[in-house]
C-alpha cells in the first residue's frame, strides 16, 4: 500500500512532465537493506537446519544472493503491475559492480580527508542481528516494567545497606560503582565507602556526582560503564572500570560470574528471584520507561561498547542545512524544515560499520599486529603497509570482516545510479540530469536518507541533488505500527 501510494504520486509527475515536452527519466532501483535481508536468511537457513556460524562468508553470500533473486525484486514486480512508467532498462541494485565500486571510492575519499575514523564508542547494539544500528535506526517506545529495589551492605558497617532502584537487576554484576548527589543530606556520610555487590560479595566505591537525580528512586544509582550511555559517561569522568557482562547475542558471559549463558531477560527474573532469597531484595514496583528497539529485527537494543567505524557528520552537515534553509531544496509539507534544521543542528558522527556478511566490505585491511590501512584492493594495501616500513604478503594481511550501513550506499543514489563517481565516471549523463526535480519519499527516512542524500549532493557535486521532496502520509496497521516489508515471514 505504500508502495502504491509513493510510486503513484512519482508516475503521475513523471507523466505530466513527459506531456509537457521534458526529457523526463525516472529510474528504477533496490538497495540491498543489509540488516533486514540478512536476517531473513539466516531465518531460512535456520528453517533448512543450517547455521549461519558453520557456514564460510562465500557460502553464506551464496545463499544471500540466492535469496535476493527469489524476494528482492518483488517491489519492482509490483511497480510493474501498477503501470509505473519508469526507465526499465536503467534499472540499478546497490550492490551491481559500479555502484558497489562507487561505495568502496566513497569510503576512501572521505578516510583521506580524515572524515572517516575507527574507534571504540558506545554503540546502539542489535542482540538479534548481532550488529550495531545507528541512532536513527533505533524506536523509542513506551514499556511497562518493573523497578527493583535492591539491598547493598555498606563496608565497615554491620548490618547497614543502601538501596538502589534498577530496571535492570541482571546488570548489577557489571557495576563499578554507586553513585549519589554531593547535595544529598541522605547520603553525604557515606562519602569515601565502599559497599558490596549482592551475590557477588565484589567491593565497589560510593561516588558523588550531581548528574544523580535526587528524588528519582532511592537517589542512588548503580553505575555501569560497559552498558549505559550515561554511565559510561561518568565512568570516564570518575575512571571507573568496565566490566562487559553480555556476549553479543545477549546472554551473560564469564565476566557475570553467575547465570552465565542465560538470555539477559530470563537473567533479569532468576537473579530477582537469588535477590529475594539472599535477603538483597527490599520490594518491587511497577514503571513505566521508555526502551529503544531495533528497527530492522524489534529486538531490544542494548547499550554496548564496540569498535566501529564512524563518519564525522558535522562539516557536511552544514553547507546541507543552508540548501533547506535558503530555499534551493524544498521541504513539502514545510513543516518538515524545523524537524530537519533540529537533527542537523545536533547531528552526531554516524556508525558506518555493520557487524554483518550481506553488503559492501569495508576496504581496510591489518596485519598480524592490528595496524591497518584503507585500500581498494589487497595489492594496494600491500603498497600502503610498505610505505609505512611494514612488509607484508597477501597472506600475512587480511581485510576487515565487517560491511557498510546500507545507507552509506544509499546516500550516493541520485549520483551513483549515473555512474557519476569513480575513474570510470559518466559526467555527461551525470551533468544533464543532476541536480534531479523531485525526490517523492516518507518522513521517516528524511534523516537516515534524505539529508543524507543533500550532504553527498554537495561533498561530491558541489550542489543539492533535487529541488523538491515530497513527503507522504505513512501507511499503518492498527497497532499503528508502520507497514513494513520486515514485519511479514520472508516467504
Amino acid at each position: 500500500m505504500g508502495h502504491m501510494l509513493n510510486n503513484t504520486i512519482q508516475d503521475v509527475l513523471i507523466r505530466r512532465a513527459r506531456m509537457q515536452g521534458k526529457n523526463a527519466c525516472w529510474v528504477p532501483g533496490t538497495d540491498h537493506a543489509s540488516i533486514a535481508t540478512e536476517a531473513k536468511v539466516v531465518a531460512m537457513l535456520k528453517e533448512k537446519g543450517i547455521e549461519k556460524k558453520d557456514l564460510s562468508r562465500e557460502e553464506f553470500l551464496g545463499y544471500a544472493y540466492e535469496w535476493k533473486d527469489k524476494y528482492g525484486g518483488i517491489i519492482l514486480k509490483q511497480l510493474e503491475k501498477l503501470g509505473a512508467s519508469c526507465d526499465w532498462d536503467r534499472t540499478r541494485f546497490t550492490m551491481e559492480e559500479s555502484l558497489s565500486e562507487a561505495v568502496i571510492d566513497t569510503f576512501i575519499h572521505l578516510y583521506k580527508k580524515g572524515w572517516i575514523y575507527r574507534g571504540v564508542r558506545m554503540v546502539n547494539w542489535d542482540p538479534k542481528g548481532k550488529t550495531a544500528v545507528s541512532d536513527e535506526e533505533v524506536i523509542r517506545k513506551e514499556v511497562n516494567q518493573k523497578l527493583y529495589y535492591i539491598k547493598y551492605a555498606i563496608s565497615g558497617e554491620a548490618g547497614t545497606y543502601l538501596t538502589i532502584a534498577t530496571t535492570r537487576p541482571e546488570t548489577i554484576m557489571a557495576d563499578a560503582a554507586i553513585c549519589v548527589n554531593p547535595n544529598d543530606e541522605r547520603y553525604v556520610h557515606l562519602k569515601g565507602k565502599t559497599v558490596f555487590i549482592p551475590l557477588l560479595n565484589r567491593e565497589i566505591p560510593v561516588i558523588q556526582d550531581e548528574y544523580v537525580t535526587m528524588d528519582f528512586g532511592t537517589g542512588c544509582l548503580k553505575v555501569t560503564p560497559a552498558h549505559d550511555l550515561n554511565d559510561y559517561e561518568l565512568g570516564i569522568k570518575h575512571k571507573l572500570p568496565v566490566i562487559d557482562i553480555l556476549s553479543d547475542d545477549g546472554t551473560l558471559n564469564e565476566k557475570a560470574q553467575i547465570l552465565v549463558g542465560e538470555d539477559r531477560f530470563a537473567a533479569r527474573k532468576k537473579i530477582a528471584i537469588l535477590l529475594e532469597e539472599a535477603g538483597h531484595l527490599e520490594k518491587v514496583e511497577d514503571n513505566k520507561s521508555q526502551l529503544g528497539y531495533s528497527e530492522r529485527t524489534d529486538a531490544v537494543i542494548e547499550p554496548k561498547l564496540s569498535m566501529q567505524w564512524f563518519c564525522k557528520m558535522d562539516e557536511m552537515a552544514k553547507p546541507a542545512l543552508d540548501y533547506v534553509l535558503d530555499g534551493d531544496v524544498k521541504l513539502i509539507p514545510e513543516k518538515f524544515t524545523n524537524t530537519y534544521k533540529h537533527w542537523m543542528e545536533n547531528v552526531k558522527d554516524w556508525n558506518i560499520s555493520r557487524q554483518l556478511w550481506w553488503g559492501h566490505r569495508i576496504p581496510a585491511w591489518y596485519n598480524n599486529s592490528g595496524e591497518f590501512v584503507v585500500a581498494k584492493t589487497v595489492d594496494s594495501a600491500i603498497k600502503l603497509f610498505g610505505l609505512k616500513g611494514i612488509h607484508v604478503t597477501a597472506q600475512e594481511i587480511h581485510q576487515d570482516p565487517d560491511v557498510l550501513d546500507t545507507w552509506f550506499s544509499s546516500w550516493l543514489w541520485p549520483i551513483s545510479v549515473f555512474d557519476g563517481i569513480g575513474k570510470d565516471a559518466n559526467k555527461a549523463e551525470l551533468d544533464y540530469y543532476y541536480p534531479t526535480n523531485d525526490l517523492v519519499t516518507g518522513p521517516d527516512i528524511l534523516f537516515f536518507w534524505v539529508a543524507r542524500m543533500i550532504m553527498a549532493g554537495y561533498e561530491f557535486e558541489g550542489k543539492m541533488p533535487f529541488k523538491n521532496v515530497y513527503f507522504t502520509g505513512l501507511i499503518r496497521d492498527k497497532q499503528r505500527r508502520k507497514m513494513s516489508k520486515t514485519l511479514r515471514p520472508y516467504t
